[in-house]
């Protein structure tokens, strides 16, 4: 998920660069959405994990 934030925020800079400012707001405006939809899932991911605990094996 982390890759599309990358891929978006490189479009955005070469966007940014070329002088397309509309579609180098949206790139950027993309990535955030899907940086935060990341930081959320590890966030709910690291919550779950903690209250599971160690299994044994």
């Amino acid at each position: 998920m982390l890759g599309w934030v990358v891929t978006f925020l490189v479009v955005a800079l070469i966007a940014g660069l070329l002088g397309f400012g509309g579609i180098a707001g949206a790139s950027i405006e993309i990535a955030k959405i899907i940086f935060f939809i990341a930081i959320v899932l590890f966030l709910v991911s690291a919550v779950i994990s903690i209250f599971r605990g160690r299994t044994r094996v």
